[in-house]
C-alpha cells in the first residue's frame, strides 16, 4: 500500500471524529469515506514491550511488513457504514504480516459491503519486541475500536475482529482472554472493554501443544523448547468459556501449515460451551489462501462468513 493511502487526509476529518479524538495526541484525524487512514495504537512515549527494532519498517515486493515500530490501524470507511465494524489481522507466523496477500484485500471486500474496516500493522517479536507486543496490540487496538465507534456510526455491539493465519492466532486470543491485562493502561481508552463481538478465524494457528506445536507461531511465542503450561496458556482452544463470543472458523482439510485439528479442536471447545458457531471444512486449499482464488472451493468463504453474521444479526446490509 503506498504512503498516501496510510496517511490520513485532513480535509476528509468528520465533525464527529473531531470531538471523539479532542484529547488523544496520539490519534492522527479520520480519513474521508471510501479513502484508508491510520490510527497510531500507543502514545509514542508510553508503548510497552520495548524496545523494539533499531532500524526502519521494511515492506517487501509482495506487501509483507516487518520491523514494525509504529503499530497502528489503517482505516477503511465505506461510504454508507451499516454499524458493523472489523478489525482484520493478516499472519505470517509472528515473523513478517501479510498485508499485501491477506489483510489488505479483506479489508477492501469489508469496506465494499459497508463494514468499517480497520487493519492491524502489529509489532513482531524477532524485531526486538517482547512475545506478548502482538497480543498486546491486538487488545489495545479493539479498546480503540469501542473507544471511536460512535465517530464511525458504529453499533458498539458489532464490533468483531477476522484473523487469518497467525492472525487467526492473534484475534483468537483477543477473542478468549479479554479478562486477561495483557499491559498496564496508559491512559482513558484502557478503561474500555477490549472483548469482540464475533470473530472470523480463517485458515487459523490455535493450539501450541503437541503434536501440533511444529508452527513458526508456536516458535516466536514460547521459544523452541517451552513447556505445556505455557503452551497452553497461549492455545486459543483452551481458554474458551460460556462467555466467549460467537465465532466462524474457516480452513481447508489439505492445510500443510495449520492442520485442521486447529479448527476442529477450537469447535469442539465451542460445542461445549454452547457458543454460537459455524465451522467450514474445504476439501482443498492449503493454507495462506486469503480471499481465496474464484474457482476454487475456499473461495466460497467470505460469503458465508457474510451470512454467519446476519443469521446472528452481527450485520444488517444487503450486500
Amino acid at each position: 500500500m503506498d504512503k498516501s493511502r496510510r496517511r490520513l487526509l485532513g480535509a476528509g476529518l468528520s465533525s464527529a471524529a473531531s470531538l471523539a479524538l479532542a484529547g488523544t495526541k496520539h490519534f492522527e484525524p479520520i480519513s474521508a469515506a471510501g479513502t484508508a487512514g491510520a490510527i497510531d495504537l500507543w502514545p509514542t512515549d508510553r508503548i510497552p514491550g520495548g524496545p523494539g527494532p533499531g532500524g526502519p519498517e521494511r515492506l517487501d515486493g509482495k506487501g509483507a511488513v516487518t520491523n514494525v515500530s509504529r503499530p497502528r490501524l489503517n482505516v477503511y470507511v465505506p461510504k454508507r457504514p451499516n454499524g458493523t465494524a472489523v478489525l482484520v489481522v493478516a499472519g505470517g507466523g509472528y515473523t513478517h504480516i501479510e498485508l499485501g496477500a491477506e489483510s489488505t484485500p479483506a479489508c477492501l471486500w469489508l469496506q465494499s459491503v459497508g463494514i468499517v474496516a480497520f487493519e492491524l500493522v502489529y509489532r513482531l517479536p524477532r524485531d526486538g519486541w517482547s512475545p506478548m507486543a502482538p497480543l498486546q496490540d491486538g487488545q489495545r487496538a479493539m479498546r480503540i475500536l469501542r473507544s471511536t465507534a460512535s465517530s464511525y456510526g458504529v453499533d458498539p455491539n458489532r464490533i468483531g475482529l477476522i484473523g487469518f493465519s497467525a492472525g487467526g492466532h492473534l484475534s483468537g486470543m483477543t477473542a478468549v482472554s479479554g479478562a486477561t491485562e495483557r499491559y498496564p493502561k496508559v491512559d482513558e481508552t484502557d478503561r474500555t472493554s477490549p472483548t469482540p463481538d464475533f470473530a472470523g478465524l480463517i485458515y487459523p494457528v490455535l493450539s501450541l501443544m503437541p503434536p501440533f506445536d511444529r508452527t513458526e507461531t508456536r516458535r516466536q511465542l514460547v521459544g523452541r523448547h517451552p513447556d505445556l503450561e505455557r503452551s497452553a496458556e497461549l492455545s486459543v482452544d483452551q481458554h474458551v468459556s460460556p462467555s466467549t463470543c460467537p465465532i466462524f472458523l474457516a480452513q481447508a482439510k489439505d492445510d500443510p501449515v495449520s492442520p485442521i485439528d486447529n479448527s476442529l479442536l477450537m469447535f469442539n471447545a465451542l460445542r461445549k460451551n454452547d457458543i454460537p458457531s459455524e465451522l467450514h471444512v474445504f476439501q482443498a486449499g492449503g493454507h495462506g489462501w486469503g480471499m481465496g482464488q474464484p474457482g476454487t472451493p475456499v473461495h466460497a468463504w467470505p460469503k458465508l462468513f457474510i451470512s454467519w453474521l446476519r443469521f446472528n444479526n452481527l450485520l444488517v446490509t444487503d450486500a
